[in-house]
């Protein structure tokens, strides 16, 4: 090609971009390996589209010459989209002077995963992969996985945990064998001789014994997913990490196909390359790196930044992005160059500034890493507000005032953000905008699983498909709807241990009671356990008049029946597509009616997010028709676990503010991020990241591809156990730094943080995190401001919470009477134009058969009733009463 662009000031020019000394120096490199460390809001995209002008108008490639990989369909567009309007912009290509005939060439920019795919099909014959082999998407995958689980011959006895959980793992447990290509026969041998040299050790407290139970069920487990990949491969399908793992075999044993990568594509850009896992950098190494052919000094540029590394969890390995001088070096084996961009054109000077001094342990860590610095004129822009309130209520409300207030004074609800380490406060921060008239948007599935009318949905979903799903039963049972009391679900749960003890020992005369005492610390057979759905099939069957004794309340029987009736007859429907579930439980419970009947704007949220919702069933269930609820209820677990390559929703265009986790802004900025929640414990997290030690689903480190990053066991006794542990700790704490700067470099302007002492049910205070005591000193030197801090507690100070708790107060909670008299009279209104019809004969008369709704009821005590066992109150469950304001509709 005659080259268009032969100076970089003719670049600034044409694009009308004024690029940093550091970014014309990237964009200007010669087509060599290069690996650039871009620092947050830096402007790594514009490079990399300046950088395929550059190479395209100085004649050294041509368009098509050019390949460009990044994670997501919508950041692949976006660099496709910027590449096309840059080109156009230099005057490179004309899209006016098209010949027809002989149309200009692109750039091929798409996902990794859509290029390992592309690979397999033109070249996965060479490793003896068909052409007819389909990719699975997530539906299908759960479908498949929970198939191969009901048809497993078994027995699994180490595999103790519920069907959907164990669905989700067998999942987990493949996907970490592909993204480190370790084969299953290495990580039998592996638990095989680690169970060997466990039992010569002394496995003196119960973390080192539970060691040997987890590389037993990771045996189980791993023989399930050999069925899985079995499955797979008699069907011709393939997942994405088949489909990474396949790609790097053909690439690493086939050295033919690189050659031809490499003639069709002259210059290579990999973004967010610190995102890559193992797999992916094998498969990308052997292309055009350090290959079977020896070092092949590639063109390839690669994008990232290991302090934004924060997808350990889910695969991605940070020492890729450390390690690619080498793992991609010049033709005489040099390492590749390494480049850094540290201009930040997003955040103003006072933010940079707070965000530098978290990244300082982190930069100190990896080579090229510098501080953030603002654009020229920006260095005093930018603002920090903290607050520390006493309790957790309290911040919640300072949170939606500070909105609120920034929204009435001419602030877009849409350029506002609100980040959570975790979706637990969703509901209370949505219900909170709400009440202010802020409109207000939960982005992601797993925070939609958080809001209280898909927490009963799905709280239905898991009695019907698992009856010992007790947790989930307890919220049905205390909510607004069946609105049980305490005495009689303590009562429910004696009956139902009751049961098993019959089901155990039947009508043995002779039991031994040493006998008994001999099982139990034996251990207790996985099917023995206390089922409450059981205990409530009861009153189906007999009216609940059993033998026990037990004093339950004329109205809990009534209900009891009733709700074990609705589950029986929906029972029946499991075998149904998905959707036709979902909508049966639907019109079976009345949560559509309910919330169409509530004027309140809450109520109107809550419907769009029950439909949004349903929408992700419905994109779960087109896949695979024949999806079943038992996968679907895999699938959330796993959303609401991880996330882990689930919940690709990104925050809609609508003018709203958004609510989402940390981890899903990365990439994202708003004029104003709020970051609750910056208490000691739970941002920067202090819950570590799962062990393979405890978790037959995690790989063993030994085996990981990132090993060398990685804490390891180095004897197994106490000692060891815990040097491991508080090494994973400090890993933790280090993955818990890369989530805090993304979060703080996400605002323009404004950034709000806040924390509390007292939390909704501790009763130890909290008190502010390590990331908040950072924005206090921030703020206290002069770079923001200081809005409420709240002095710690007294020592013999109580929760205020919990003393709120404690008062006296009706259980069920009382029926919001205005609501109520509006329900009861639409109900009335509606009863009588059916008798009306049915009067005139229009209509059947099936209104009769209708059950009158029972008034709230009275089980005759004062107190609760003390049966004298752990009664299975809601909180102890895991799950609150539910507070649905108005929603009241009774059995």
């Amino acid at each position: 090609m005659s080259p268009r662009i032969t100076d970089p000031e003719q670049l600034k020019e044409l694009l009308g971009i004024p690029f940093t000394p550091e970014q014309t120096a990237c964009i200007t490199a010669p087509p060599a390996p290069q690996v650039i460390v871009a620092g947050a809001g830096s402007g790594k995209t514009t490079v990399m589209a300046a950088r395929v002008v550059w190479l395209v108008g100085t004649g050294q490639v041509a368009p098509e010459q050019v390949l460009g990989l990044t994670f997501t369909n919508k950041a692949a567009g976006e660099l496709a989209e910027r590449v096309r309007k840059a080109l156009i912009a230099a005057g490179v290509t004309d899209p006016d002077a098209i010949d027809p005939d002989n149309p200009p060439g692109e750039p091929s920019i798409s996902t990794y995963h859509a290029f390992a795919g592309r690979l397999l099909t033109e070249h996965g014959l060479r490793i003896g992969l068909e052409p007819t082999t389909r990719l699975l998407a997530d539906a299908t995958r759960y479908q498949l996985a929970a198939r191969v689980m009901r048809e497993a011959p078994g027995p699994y006895p180490a595999l103790t945990r519920s069907f959907p959980t164990l669905v989700s793992d067998l999942l987990a447990l493949d996907a970490e064998l592909a993204e480190h290509l370790v084969r299953p026969e290495q990580l039998a041998e592996y638990d095989t001789g680690l169970l060997a040299a466990l039992e010569s050790a002394r496995l003196s407290n119960a973390e080192l014994r539970r060691i040997p139970e987890t590389a037993e069920a990771r045996r189980e487990l791993l023989r399930l997913t050999r069925r899985y990949r079995e499955a797979k491969k008699s069907r011709d399908l393939l997942d994405f990490g088949d489909q990474i793992a396949l790609s790097a075999e053909l690439a690493l044993t086939r050295p033919e196909v690189g050659t031809i990568l490499r003639d069709e594509f002259r210059v290579v850009l990999l973004d967010e390359y610190q995102d890559t896992s193992v797999a992916q950098r094998l498969l990308l190494s052997a292309l055009f790196g350090s290959g079977p052919e020896g070092t092949t000094g590639h063109a390839v540029t690669a994008v990232g930044d290991p302090c934004q590394a924060i997808y350990g969890w889910r695969g991605a390995s940070v020492a890729n992005l450390d390690d690619f001088p080498l793992h991609f070096p010049h033709t005489d084996g040099t390492p590749a160059t390494r480049y850094s961009l540290s201009e930040n054109r997003r955040s103003g000077g006072r933010l940079l500034h707070l965000a530098n001094g978290l990244a300082e342990p982190l930069r100190a860590m990896h080579e090229g890493v510098e501080a953030l610095r603002p654009a020229p004129g920006a260095e005093r822009d930018g603002i920090v507000r903290c607050a520390l309130l006493r309790t957790h209520a309290e911040e919640i409300d300072w949170l939606a005032d500070s909105i609120a207030h920034l929204v009435r004074t001419g602030r877009a609800p849409g350029e506002i953000a609100v980040l959570c380490r975790t979706a637990g406060d969703f509901p209370e921060i949505q219900a909170a905008l709400v009440a202010r008239d802020i409109p207000v948007e939960v982005v992601g599935l797993s925070g939609l699983l958080h809001l209280p009318e898909v927490a009963d949905l799905v709280a239905v979903c898991e009695v019907l498909q698992d009856p010992g799903a007790n947790a989930s039963l307890v919220r049905l049972l205390t909510g607004p709807r069946w609105r049980i009391g305490p005495r009689d679900l303590a009562l429910l749960g004696r009956r139902a241990r009751l049961l098993v003890h019959r089901a155990a020992h039947g009508d043995d005369e002779d039991f031994d009671p040493d006998r008994r005492l001999a099982e139990a610390v034996e251990g207790i057979d996985p099917a023995e356990v206390i089922s409450l759905a059981d205990a409530l099939d009861t009153f189906l069957e007999s009216g609940g008049e059993e033998d026990d004794g037990l004093p339950f309340s004329a109205e809990a029987r009534i209900r009891f029946a009733r709700l074990a009736a609705e589950l029986r007859d929906l029972r029946r429907s499991l075998a149904d597509p998905l959707m036709d579930v979902l909508h049966r439980v639907l019109a079976t419970t009345g949560l559509e009616v309910e919330l169409s009947a509530s004027p309140q704007a809450l109520a109107a949220r809550r419907r769009d997010t029950l439909a949004n919702f349903l929408d992700v069933a419905a994109r779960f269930a087109a896949v695979d028709g024949d999806a079943t609820l038992l996968a679907f209820l895999g699938f959330l677990r796993t959303a609401v676990q991880y996330e882990k390559g689930l919940d690709n929703a990104l925050p809609g265009g609508e003018n709203t503010v958004k609510v989402l986790t940390a981890h899903k802004s990365k990439g994202l900025e708003w004029d104003v991020v709020a970051v609750p929640g910056l208490v000691a414990g739970q941002f920067p997290s202090s819950q570590s990241r799962d062990a393979w030690t405890a978790q037959s689903k995690v790989l063993p480190h030994a085996l990981r591809g990132d090993r060398a990053t990685l804490p390891d066991v180095h004897s197994w006794d106490a000692k060891g156990l815990k040097a491991f542990k508080e090494e994973m700790k400090e890993h933790q704490h280090t993955e818990e730094l890369r989530l805090g700067y993304v979060t703080f470099t996400r605002p323009r302007t404004l950034l709000l943080g806040s924390g509390h002492w007292w939390g909704p049910s501790q009763k130890k205070p909290r008190g502010p995190s390590g990331f908040l005591h950072a924005l206090y000193e921030h703020c206290a030197a002069g770079h923001g401001e200081i809005e409420v801090w709240a002095d710690e507690p007294a020592e013999d100070e109580e929760n205020p919470a919990l003393d709120a708790k404690a008062a006296d107060r009706a259980w069920p909670l009382p029926l919001d009477d205005t609501a109520l008299i509006r329900r009861r009279t639409a109900a009335d209104t509606v009863l009588a134009h059916l008798e009306a019809l049915a009067t005139a004969g229009g209509v059947p008369d099936v209104y009769e058969a209708l059950p009158d709704a029972p008034e709230p009821y009275d089980d005759g005590y004062d107190e609760p009733y003390d049966d004298g066992y752990d009664a299975p109150f809601p909180d102890e469950a895991g799950v609150g009463a539910a507070d649905w304001d108005t929603l009241s509709t009774e059995p």
